[in-house]
């Protein structure tokens, strides 16, 4: 059983990541430890709507520190990502044993707070499409993608009959599983160009970071002859 003492949360951005600090008691009787990256206890959470509905329910796991015995207090800190969109959701802390339940699935409360979830700041980033010509609309859509919460953004290319470009014709709208790197993109630092597609700079999407394509967002690549690589 536990018992849950305090948290302290900064304000949350959509997508960002950042810590928290909580302080728990093991009102239990047997004593609390993490065994390896993916065995034993972990402090983790979930984003709840307004209704209880889960928005996000597998949140980042963090090992315990230390074990906790019985009667045992622990104040630590742990790891979260905002969900996406922005918005107000609940923020619930909860415990669970890896691969077998969550505590608050065998009836502790889980420990929940109202959060006004920000647009994240995109000021700082950075458009990496080296010579193309952007759309009219192009900043204006790459802008609004990185305050929804995404950390990286990239759309559609044209100009050129490129085999490796034929992925990225401007059809439809946002693509979330694109299973392409992004072309020309849009990233929020520290992310940089890991790739490279028709001679344009490209980012592959790596780890746990929220990325999105939105075919709706072109670029349009001069002319071979003018062009430089990137």
């Amino acid at each position: 059983m536990v018992r849950w003492h305090a948290l302290e949360l900064a304000p949350v951005e959509a997508g960002a990541r950042q810590l928290a600090t909580v302080e728990l008691a093991n009102e239990g009787t047997a004593p609390w430890r993490s065994r390896g990256p993916a065995d034993g206890i972990f402090l983790a959470y979930h984003w709840l709507d307004e209704r209880g509905n889960a928005i996000v329910w597998d949140g980042i796991r963090t090992p315990l520190e230390r074990a906790v015995a019985p009667g045992e207090t622990l104040e630590q800190t742990f790891a979260l990502r905002g969900p996406i969109p922005p918005g107000r959701y609940r923020f619930a802390v909860d415990l669970v044993e890896e691969n077998r339940f969550w505590l608050s699935e065998l009836g502790n409360d889980a420990l929940e707070r109202e959060v006004e979830v920000a647009p994240r700041d995109a000021s700082n980033a950075v458009a990496f499409t080296g010579d193309a010509e952007l759309a009219a609309d192009w900043q204006e859509r790459a802008d609004a993608l990185h305050a929804e919460g995404y950390e990286a953004v990239g759309g559609a290319v044209v100009g050129a009959k490129l085999p490796e470009l034929k992925p990225y014709a401007p059809e439809g709208g946002r693509h979330p599983r694109f299973p392409h790197p992004l072309v020309g993109p849009s990233l929020l630092p520290p992310l940089e160009p890991n790739d490279e597609i028709a001679g344009l700079p490209a980012y592959r999407p790596t780890g746990d970071e929220p990325w999105m394509f939105d075919g709706r967002m072109v670029i349009r690549l001069r002319s071979r002859s003018g062009r430089r690589r990137a």
